[in-house]
């Protein structure tokens, strides 16, 4: 398990260059800089008056130079301060991160909970009223974007039936608490996780009925084992490996769809700041949010192979 572990992050090394690298380049394809944020466009500025803004912030050095200087800051520990508002990166980012990672846990929990039981629920129902039902339900879940969904329930559930806040973190004229976040919670991290409840039902019905067809789960079943012997032992785990690989592959889709979801409902999370750093084409903000975003993602990853052990005990990485 060691080996294999060493062996993962060794591998993940160049990936998480190599994704340095194509933000950076795509950040300086894009066009403008920062100095366009602070030109008053009713004020005619001078070229020399540019350059300077854009040498106070060492953008007259070559982009090569640029990056080979940030890179060696990251490594570091140093990621740079922000263009914008001159604090450290990782200060900003610290301060918005746990209440993303807050956010995208608990709809990926909700959606894989919800929408595995539901995957087994109608897997044992083929073809019944529950299961067409569901399924076509869950076509509309894949189908609905999370910016279109979340405007819909914010119209609902806080302007038309009053149930929920409209938006924030937690309420304006009382003390912080742990339910008070839970309340102001629910609503997006449960939009958040409509689309992956969905999925998640869809791939655990497929392979529960190709696990349910086997020949190992008809054996048992002529052993005389109990069903619900046959399908919490034999079944459902070897029908949640699919699952697993689909948990891991949605965290990069979970990131983008938390950017809208926390923009619609105000949540102070690294999506508004992530878009208020590229309307400003901040260039250290937005390396450093992609670098923990990268980071987040590769360990997403590993967590996932490392499940599959667990679930499965056939499995070994030695």
């Amino acid at each position: 398990m060691l080996k294999y572990l060493a062996r993962r992050l060794l591998a993940s090394i160049p990936v998480l260059i190599a994704v340095t690298i194509i933000i950076f380049t795509l950040v300086e394809l894009a066009p403008g800089d920062v100095a366009d944020r602070y030109i008053n466009p009713e004020i005619s500025y001078s070229e020399e008056a540019l350059q300077a803004i854009r040498e106070r912030f060492g953008l007259d050095q070559p982009a090569p130079v640029r990056y080979i200087k940030w890179a060696t800051n990251a490594l570091q520990g140093e990621m740079g301060r922000s263009y914008i508002s001159g604090e450290p990166v990782l200060t900003m980012i610290g301060r918005r991160l746990g209440n993303s990672l807050l956010l995208m846990s608990t709809a990926m929990a909700f959606g894989v909970l919800v929408g595995v039981a539901l995957g087994v629920f109608v897997g044992l129902r083929q073809y019944s009223f529950w299961d067409v039902s569901l399924t076509t339900l869950s076509f509309v879940g894949i189908s609905l974007p999370a910016f279109i969904s979340g405007i819909l329930a914010l119209y609902l559930f806080t302007i038309h039936w009053r149930i929920f806040p409209s938006g924030g973190m937690r309420s304006v004229h009382t003390a912080p608490s742990v339910g008070d976040t839970v309340y102001h919670l629910i609503l997006p991290a449960g939009i958040l996780s409509l689309g992956y409840i969905a999925t998640f039902m869809r791939y655990t019905r497929f392979s529960m009925l190709e696990v349910i067809n086997s020949d190992y789960v008809r054996t048992a079943t002529a052993k005389g084992l109990k069903r619900r012997t046959v399908i919490w032992r034999h079944t459902v785990p070897n029908a949640l490996l699919p699952v697993i690989t689909m948990i891991g592959l949605s965290v990069p889709n979970l990131v983008v769809g938390a950017v809208f979801i926390e923009t619609i409902f105000s949540w102070p999370g690294m999506g508004t700041l992530y878009l208020d750093a590229v309307g400003g084409r901040d260039v250290p903000l937005i390396m450093g949010m992609n670098t923990v975003i990268a980071l987040v993602v590769l360990g997403a990853n590993l967590l996932t192979d490392l499940a599959y052990g667990l679930v499965d005990p056939r499995i070994r990485y030695d």
